[in-house]
């Protein structure tokens, strides 16, 4: 019955200008007279776009006239959502779908129930969504709103100001459609930071109503369901993030400036060979998908292009030294930030995250780069390559015969007595039993330990 439902609305799908497709399927032939007139705006480039061109509504600001459109998931095809005003019985979201819906305001009946009411323009046909419970008053102020229905109004307001722009991707994972008849696509990966141009706007889904289609240089055409004003979206504002961040305009895409450029001074950069000097996160692609990774300290890179993003950020491209693999890192060169404040203690400085050079990695031998990068201390390690795997010690003293010894204190009570040679070498890095309320006053990265043990070389709480 799905099957035939959808079938059905085919021949309808290939008419309506909000329905576009990339390139691959037979794309939808947007005709200008069907459209919304619109005005001729120039570029937007403030950050404050979103706030001033797309405004939550609420059902309680709804005004009639306003515009929907049916998309039904899954889930709606099975529990229909609206009644035929004439004969209250229930109708097919299957067979509405990609109705257009226009709002005409809600009643409140004898019987206690409230009827939210709407006209189909494809067949003057009058339809009306029960509220499941309590007046229109405690239904209209939460996000909860109509099921099915995504908001016109944002897409007729999306292409009055985006067709034709110019924008930078900010994330590496878009859409290709696979089914010109049906909702069908694939998932791409693309480059970060790529300016794309804006070749179509159509409809989403309920949840994010605005579909974009971009084209790079190459021709290659991608696209993304974005919420704009989030009106009927029917998710709450907590919802949109971590996977779903993509999913509104600003995680996906930003506006390109003419002004945006890399200055001498950081150009200067490029082809640098660097390495972290903390524990830092990434993106990188691998297998075809692009990943967030952890990458652990004294990891070497060589930074092959920076894209300017907005303000003081540019987004490095780096390799790996030794994989070859490929990561992306957003950073600042400015030590100072927006507010005045100093940068030197953001994952996103420049000058916290990143060493010039090779750092320790020509004299450093693999065994000891492992240690580093687990927050380990093994014997032969020099005092700098201590410093990097745990960092600064709680004390320093000297032993009965003269040599260093730095001491690291964790909550857990375990002490790491680190003693070094005559040459300045770990001579032996031992873990002890201090007391359970002991606690070290830095920051420390590392491991774990059973029962307050610990074999030499193995890292320790913080």
């Amino acid at each position: 019955m799905i099957g035939i439902a959808f079938a059905m609305q085919s021949a309808i799908a290939q008419d309506n200008p909000y329905i576009v497709k990339t390139k691959g399927v037979k794309k939808s032939i947007v005709k200008p007279d069907q459209l919304a007139p619109v005005e001729q705006n120039a570029a937007p480039e403030n950050e404050d776009f979103l706030s001033k061109n797309f405004r939550f509504q609420s059902m309680c600001d709804w005004k009639e006239g306003m515009r929907f459109m049916v998309i039904p998931e899954k889930y709606d095809l099975l529990v229909n959502t609206f009644r035929d005003a004439t004969t209250n019985k229930e109708v097919s979201s299957g067979k509405l779908r990609h109705c257009i819906m226009i709002y005409k305001g809600h009643e409140l009946l004898s019987n206690g129930r409230t009827h939210v009411n709407f006209t189909c323009a494809d067949d003057n046909r009058n339809y009306y969504y029960e509220l499941p419970n309590g007046t229109f008053e405690d239904y209209c102020f939460g996000k909860l709103g109509v099921p099915t229905l995504a908001y016109l109004g944002d897409v007729d307001k999306a292409r009055e100001l985006l067709l034709g722009k110019l924008l930078l991707t900010r994330t590496q994972h878009f859409r290709v459609d696979t089914d010109y008849d049906g909702d069908g696509y694939r998932e791409v990966t693309e480059e970060k930071n790529k300016v794309v141009e804006v070749k179509a706007i159509g409809v989403g889904t309920r949840s994010f109503p605005v579909k974009i289609i971009v084209e790079d240089e190459n021709g290659h055409q991608f696209y993304q369901n974005v919420a704009m004003s989030k009106t009927n979206s029917g998710m709450r504002d907590d919802e949109f993030i971590v996977d779903n961040e993509k999913f509104l305009f600003k995680g996906s895409f930003d506006f390109t400036d003419d002004n945006m450029a890399v200055s001498q001074d950081i150009k200067e950069y490029l082809g640098q060979t660097v390495f972290t000097k903390i524990k830092t996160s990434m993106s990188s692609k691998g297998s075809g998908k692009v990943r967030d990774i952890v990458v652990p300290r004294f990891t070497g890179f060589i930074i092959d292009e920076i894209t300017p993003i907005k303000g003081n950020f540019y987004t490095l491209t780096m390799r790996d030294t030794e994989t070859r693999r490929v990561y992306y890192k957003d950073i600042t060169f400015s030590q100072v930030d927006e507010q005045g404040g100093l940068n030197d203690k953001n994952d996103d400085y420049f000058g916290r995250v990143f060493g010039l050079g090779e750092g320790m990695a020509r004299t450093t031998s693999k065994e000891t780069r492992a240690a580093i990068r687990e927050g380990r201390v093994i014997p032969g390690m020099t005092k700098d390559e201590v410093l990097m795997a745990v960092g600064e010690p709680n004390s320093k003293i000297s032993d009965s015969e003269g040599n260093d010894m730095w001491l690291y204190a964790r909550s857990n009570g375990v002490i790491l007595d680190v003693k070094f040679n005559e040459q300045g070498s770990v001579a032996s890095a031992k873990a002890r039993q201090g007391s359970k309320n002991a606690k070290g006053k830095h920051s420390r990265r590392g491991g774990g330990i059973a029962g307050g043990k610990m074999k030499t070389g193995t890292p320790i709480n913080e």
